[in-house]
């Protein structure tokens, strides 16, 4: 089974002026909440290590989870409020969000809950982390605890995912960064998370930087202009896929999921089939992750793609 660990919220969409304000829409999200659903779209067996509220709106969450098949027996039930994050979307669909999230449930996983997650050899193939849960507390000093728990036995993903409306201190996200690059097998960083965090360096330099640190597999996606990734061995790319843009939200997080699927089904879902594939190879996971990328974005909102919709790998 996977593991995706992180946030869980709901996010709210303008959905039109009314004679006294404007209506919300709201949905399911949070980036990591999108990506164990893309995963179980893509037939994947996964669960989900996060707190939730117990609240009418973590309720829409759990339900969320379950109907979509992802397993929540790691999932932590707490009467604090659900997140919320406001999302305006620009002329090209690109998203940005307001967060309404200070002492919300999704930050709220202590130490106590890594009971729930079980683990060693066989019994987790990967762990994905990622975006602001791995920079607010109490939960990133648990995700923490279970990477070092288990990088032995486990692949583990890594995608910073910055939001800096969350944490606005760069400098917690490139500690983070720090920390993570040598327990981190996986790595996938936008293009414009890479320019935060490592302003003027090029992502051919920070994947060399990554690898001598123990970093597997590095992938670089870069919106429009497709993906990039490296290996200490291979290099390859991919392009955009043409698509009518709806919008681009939970574009990456499907991106990833696709990318952590095309790795599964091809066995090379532990650090040393990952550090040995061909540049073919890579180029075909790229390819296939994209694909799945460009389902999601001439969709409204995170609508991840399910496993039919792709060709074969």
């Amino acid at each position: 089974m996977l593991i995706v660990c992180g946030e869980a919220l709901l996010d709210v969409f303008a959905a039109g002026d009314t004679p006294t304000g404007m209506a919300l829409e709201a949905r399911v999200g949070g980036s990591p909440f999108n990506l164990a659903v893309g995963l179980a779209r893509l037939g994947q067996p996964v669960g989900f290590f996060s707190a939730v509220s117990t609240g009418f709106m973590g309720e829409r969450l759990m339900h969320a989870l379950r109907i979509e098949g992802v397993n929540t027996d790691a999932v932590l039930r707490t009467d604090a409020p659900a997140t919320l994050s406001v999302v305006g979307l620009d002329a090209a669909g690109v998203p940005s969000y307001a967060f309404y999230g200070e002492r919300g449930a999704d930050r709220q996983l202590p130490l106590a809950a890594l009971a729930s997650v079980p683990g060693g050899v066989g019994v987790i193939t990967a762990i994905n982390v990622g975006s602001y849960a791995t920079v607010v507390e109490p939960i990133a000093s648990t995700l923490r605890a279970l990477v070092e728990r288990e990088r032995g036995h486990a692949l583990i993903a890594f995608d910073p995912n910055i939001r800096l409306n969350v944490e606005p201190d760069l400098q917690r996200w490139r500690d983070q960064l720090s920390w993570m690059l040598p327990r981190t097998h996986l790595l996938k960083i936008s293009d414009e998370d890479l320019g935060l965090l490592q302003p003027g360096v090029s992502p051919e330099h920070f994947a060399r930087i990554a690898l001598a640190q123990g970093v597997k597999a590095v992938v670089v996606t870069r919106g429009a202009e497709g993906a990039v990734a490296w290996t200490a061995h291979a290099e390859a790319s991919t392009p955009p896929v043409p698509v009518t843009v709806i919008d681009t939200v939970g574009a990456g997080d499907t991106f990833q999921a696709a990318l952590l699927t095309w790795l599964a089904e091809h066995g090379a879902l532990t650090a040393d089939a990952l550090g040995a594939l061909t540049a073919a190879q890579l180029r075909d996971a790229l390819a296939f992750a994209a694909r799945a990328a460009a389902i999601t974005c001439s969709r409204r909102g995170a609508d991840m793609p399910r496993r039919g919709e792709l060709q074969a790998p």
